[in-house]
């Protein structure tokens, strides 16, 4: 299929916009891409009007598999009672684990189906889901187990991080290093050899794992051939961005509090930022990540919706754009690049995110004139159509 009569927002080396351009799909990937007077001849050819097509989007950082809800807390925190206080008072993540080990795998898929619906009616085509609602064997492989099966029911490729090591389950309260054991010794080499996690994550925060128990993880991991990414210097600055690194951590995730050492350890290792802007909109924090210093070393920036039902039950991939650019003063060029290409490279994946040749046919197409629109708006969803694997999904063509 030869699509022409669009703009194409290519996403290498910036937007990368290519003008009244054409694209040729085979075989479920990007066979040519260009100016469309330059366009191969033969096959099916569907004129889009001139609209613009960017890559599929990319959600690197989600938590959509869970129980209950957690509504009261956000009220809590209006009224000036902080993230970690709720938590030690078992709630925050606590509170999610008990109504999650509580649902049924058909309940969990159910509530999660709707989350994801969200998601791909703005365009997205790959998304991440961790686990760590669970936080013992059982939920955790039951949370793995739903969001593996989302894909088969979705038109959405789903990659799958194990996050036991997210917080202190109240059966451990007193065993700190037992239930690192247990994380380590069992269900990291259960989740790896029943290929139910894509990565291991963790959470190395004051209220969560210190940097040697992320070490520990992080060696599990190792040891069983799983990639790793982290939850780092969100309300505290710990260094387990450089810890990370140290591992070749496909991406370090929140950063708020990431100082320049971290920002060097990261760019050293190719590891990815990944910026989370409902989070620090939620949470009212004041500690802005830092961009300048990302820019200025080359880190690749990546931003995510961070789905989940305590500090940020963000919905809208769209919103995450401009709340990335409001926030924390990213360009609109920089937020697409970060649903998109560099959120591809914070997962790990090298056939995706821009629209070139040999890359998968992952597209959105939208009734928009130029690329900076899709960071403009709050609450305008401007998707025509997607395609995934070459494959028209959602919305049409003409």
């Amino acid at each position: 299929m030869l699509l022409t009569h669009l703009d194409a927002a290519t996403m290498r080396g910036g937007y990368g916009l290519i003008k009244d351009a054409a694209i040729l799909l085979e075989d479920e990937r990007i066979a040519w891409v260009g100016p469309r007077v330059e366009a191969p001849g033969g096959g099916r050819t569907v004129a889009c009007g001139g609209r613009l097509v960017s890559p599929g989007l990319i959600d690197c950082h989600t938590h959509l598999v869970y129980g209950g809800s957690r509504a009261h807390e956000f009220e809590q925190r209006l009224t000036g009672v902080s993230y970690a206080e709720i938590a030690k008072a078992g709630g925050g993540i606590a509170s999610t684990v008990r109504a999650t080990r509580s649902q049924s795998e058909a309940e969990l898929r159910a509530a999660a189906l709707k989350r994801l619906d969200c998601l791909l009616a703005e365009g997205a085509t790959t998304v991440e889901i961790k686990s760590g609602y669970g936080l013992d064997r059982e939920t955790e492989v039951k949370m793995l187990s739903v969001a593996r099966g989302l894909s088969r029911v979705r038109p959405v490729d789903v990659v799958t991080s194990y996050l036991g090591a997210h917080a202190l389950p109240p059966e451990f309260r007193d065993d700190r290093a037992a239930y690192v054991d247990l994380v380590c010794n069992e269900v990291i080499p259960l989740v790896a050899r029943e290929k139910l996690a894509d990565a291991v994550d963790a959470f190395c925060e004051g209220i969560a794992f210190s940097v040697e128990e992320t070490r520990r993880v992080f060696e599990a991991a190792r040891a069983c051939g799983l990639p790793v990414k982290l939850h780092a210097e969100q309300l505290s600055n710990l260094g387990g961005a450089k810890l990370a690194a140290s591992f070749g951590a496909l991406s370090v995730d929140h950063i708020e509090y990431l100082d320049q050492s971290g920002v060097d350890a990261i760019a050293g290792s190719g590891t990815a930022a990944v910026l989370l802007p409902g989070a620090f909109y939620y949470l009212r924090e004041t500690q802005l990540p830092p961009v300048t210093a990302l820019r200025k070393a080359g880190v690749p920036v990546a931003i995510a919706t961070d789905l989940n039902p305590g500090s940020s039950p963000v919905h809208s991939l769209l919103a995450t754009m401009n709340m990335a650019c409001v926030l924390f003063a990213l360009t609109p060029e920089e937020a697409l690049l970060g649903l998109t290409a560099n959120a591809a490279r914070a997962l790990g994946l090298k056939d995706r995110g821009v629209i070139a040749p040999g890359m998968k046919a992952d597209l959105a197409l939208w009734d928009i004139e130029r690329p900076g629109e899709l960071a403009y708006p709050l609450g305008l969803n401007p998707l025509k159509a997607v395609i995934r694997n070459g494959k028209l999904v959602r919305g049409d063509l003409s």
